[in-house]
Parts: structure tokens; sequence; C-alpha cells
């Protein structure tokens, strides 16, 4: 028993180590290795009418590599409009100031996040500055709501403009029909007429 105690307790300070070990490994990995105490990151901020399934955390990316994180979302209380602030790299401080800002969602299903398309101008957005173009978030349920139950509104538009179309093809045959009395009178002339008494 005196041999299996030390070993026991080595065991369970070990299995301990590791797990704080591991803790603090997500701990990095969920901040991205920066902590609070270091300033890594400026803020810029867009203003969208619609944000979706956005939340905080949310990555922000350019041509799908993550430049940055949406550290909040506010409600504008004159416009009523969303006001999201967003932490961005300090590697990434020469963005064009007609940079745009969209929220879009990877996949069908998956988490919504901020994607920027840098502009050409030669002036570069400041710490603080508001994103001037912005695109609000797309709603599927919406979209496919309006698609199947406003589907029959084209097909009858296309109907009335088919009938609309058909009236001038009508002509023609109008006027064939006028031309068929006309191209049998020569036949009925060398034939007498009822009327006509024969010598």
């Amino acid at each position: 028993m005196a041999t299996r105690g030390p070993r026991l307790e080595f065991a369970v300070g070990a299995f301990l180590l590791l797990a704080l070990a591991s803790l603090l490994v997500l701990a990095i990995a969920s901040t991205n290795g920066r902590f609070g105490f270091s300033s890594n990151t400026y803020e810029l901020k867009a203003r969208f009418t619609n944000l979706g399934q956005l939340r905080p955390m949310a990555p922000v990316k350019i041509g799908g590599v993550t430049i940055g994180k949406v550290a909040e979302v506010q409600l504008d209380p004159v416009k009523f409009d969303s006001i999201v602030t967003l932490d961005i790299d300090n590697r990434y401080k020469d963005l064009p100031a007609d940079t745009s800002a969209g929220i879009l969602t990877g996949g069908l299903l998956g988490e919504s996040y901020i994607g920027l398309q840098p502009g050409g101008d030669v002036e570069v957005l400041k710490p603080g500055e508001e994103i001037a173009f912005t695109t609000p978030a797309v709603d599927l349920i919406q979209m496919v709501g309006k698609y199947m139950f406003g589907g029959g509104a084209p097909s009858a538009g296309a109907a009335a403009g088919n009938t609309a179309g058909s009236e001038p093809a009508a002509q023609p045959d109008k006027q064939t029909q006028d031309s068929e009395p006309q191209d049998s009178q020569p036949e009925n002339s060398d034939t007498p007429s009822p009327t006509e008494t024969t010598p």
C-alpha cells in the first residue's frame, strides 16, 4: 500500500496538469492568441439595415481570410439601423476608403460573417471611421417564400404578353380569308348568274 500511494498521487497530479494545459490551449485558441491586455486591433464601424444571424465574435474576412471579428452590435436610436463595431488586425491598416462590407453566410446553413471587399481609393480608412458601402443580410427563408408563393405572377404576365403578341399575327389570316373570295370571283364570272336569261 505504501508503494501504490505515491504512484497514485503522481498519476492524479499528472492528469490535472494535462487538463489545465488543455484548458490553456483552448483559451488561447478562442482568443486567437490575443489577451485583453494587448491592443493589436483597431476599430471600424459599419451600418446595416438587416443583420440576419450575425452575432458578436463573428469573423471578418477578406477573400476568405479572417482579418478580425465583430466586437459589438448596437441599434441606432434615431435611424433604427444596426451599428456593428469591427475589430480589425493592425496588419491591415491600409484598407481603402471605398471598401464595402456585406453580411454573408458560409454555405446554406453556415455561420454568418462580414465580408469586406477593398476598393481602389488612395485614401485609407482611419480607426473609428464608418464603412460607407454596406450590403445587408439576405433572408433565405423570405426569398424561398416569395419564389414559392409568387411564382404564378410571372406566368400570368407571360400569358398576357403572348395573347397581346398574337393579335398582330391574326391579321395575315384575315387577309388570306379576304383574298379567297377575290380569287374565286374570276372563276364564277364565266358561269352565268341566275338572273341572266339565255337567248
